[in-house]
């Protein structure tokens, strides 16, 4: 039996806690978040007093330190702001929790993100006899599950990985971000970057793109971004030649994002106005639509997956495994689009797994590190069945 502590009361956190607190794995389980209101709204939907809520500053070991001494968690899932990875990693070796998050640390005063802060953690989390979980969302998360399930069972080496990511969903806004507008914004926008012949290859961004199929949905222009799922998977795949990352935009939100930058909206450093110091891109944050509200009008589907190519038994194959989610289907289920959705269900099965002693071990880990099975065989169950293509064209 477990505690679970989830940080994080945005569309995500919605689903998260709502998956956790359906399971009888968890015997107690508690959100917290800067804004406690948000949580007791979650927690008052799901009902029957199952879940405890709480005030907490995500930035502020301290506070999350008497947080956990209060609570005692078993395991610490974070699906607060990727600025806040390592204090709450801090806290969690502090107080001797376990850690599962969603995304990667980034620096807030920087546009960049990738694995070596956490990493960096890995002695500190062995010594401590303590699980740290990284990246247990779709992508990343499911994507990287994927790409350990086919080298698992079909393939002897991987050579080429596209991890593609379509969201063919319209919420009728003239723009929004589906998840965090500050994060996605800081995303999309740097340059592409992707893994060919034991080098990364810079890209300016949105320079590499192309019409590609996807399942239920058809043609949507694709482009190359980095993603932080390729910086582990080329690391513990090393037979792998190529990695990339494809993500589709409308060519109408491709124009606001070219209007937010160009008029500096999408600035992360602070500028003074009338006296106080603001940033520009959280300023934009505040005044756009808030993600957690899209799902009630959003209508279509995502399509996310991995199309690789390889050889097994000295033979070049193709393989194509994805997952469709249905934001109609979502929001009936959690009160939240797709994006969450997705999301949250990954993290949520994630902490069962290390709940149940399935992905445990001393230090950090990325989640190709664990055996995928397990984790595969329960996602349809929870909302996200995923398929599988055999000796495909790939398009890449």
């Amino acid at each position: 039996m477990c505690k679970a502590l989830i940080i994080g009361a945005g569309g995500v956190g919605t689903v998260v806690t709502q998956k956790i607190a359906a399971n009888p794995v968890f015997t107690d389980v508690m959100l917290a978040s800067r804004t406690k209101s948000k949580c007791d709204a979650v927690a008052a939907a799901i009902g029957g007093n199952r879940v405890k809520t709480a005030e907490v500053d995500a930035d502020n070991v301290p506070q999350l330190c008497e947080l956990f001494r209060s609570f005692k968690p078993d395991i610490v899932v974070n699906v607060a702001l990727p600025y806040q990875d390592l204090t709450i990693m801090d806290a969690c070796l502090e107080c001797g929790c376990n850690y599962l998050d969603t995304a990667n640390y980034e620096p807030k005063d920087e546009a960049h993100f990738e694995y070596s802060w956490q990493w960096a953690y890995q002695d500190r989390f062995k010594a401590a006899g303590l699980t740290a979980i990284l990246g247990c969302g779709f992508d990343p998360g499911v994507t990287a599950i994927f790409t350990a399930y086919a080298a698992k069972h079909h393939f002897d080496e991987i050579h080429y990985l596209d991890i593609v990511d379509c969201n063919a969903g319209n919420h009728g806004m003239a723009f929004a971000t589906n998840f965090n507008p500050e994060i996605n914004i800081r995303e999309v926008t740097q340059k592409g970057r992707y893994f060919e012949n034991g080098q990364w290859v810079v890209t300016e961004p949105h320079e590499i793109h192309r019409l590609l199929n996807y399942p239920g949905i058809g043609e949507r222009e694709s482009y190359v971004i980095y993603h932080e799922e390729l910086e582990s998977l080329v690391k513990n795949y090393p037979t792998i030649r190529r990695a990339r990352f494809w993500m589709t935009f409308g060519q109408e939100y491709l124009t606001h994002l070219r209007v937010i930058q160009n008029i500096g909206m999408a600035r992360i450093d602070p500028i003074i106005y009338n006296g106080v110091e603001i940033v520009p891109i959280q300023f934009l944050k505040a005044v756009l639509p808030d993600p957690k509200s899209l799902g009630a009008n959003y209508h279509g589907q995502t399509s996310i997956g991995c199309r690789i190519k390889g050889l097994k038994d000295g033979k070049e194959r193709t393989y194509y495994i994805y997952n469709n989610c249905d934001h109609e289907q979502a929001f009936k289920e959690t009160g939240t689009q797709a994006v969450s959705f997705t999301t949250g269900v990954p993290a949520a099965l994630g902490a069962s797994m290390w709940a149940k002693g399935l992905w445990r071990g001393a230090g950090v880990f990325n989640v190709e590190e664990f055996d995928p099975d397990p984790f595969l065989a329960e996602l349809g169950e929870q909302g996200l069945p995923w398929h599988e293509l055999f000796d495909v064209n790939l398009e890449v």
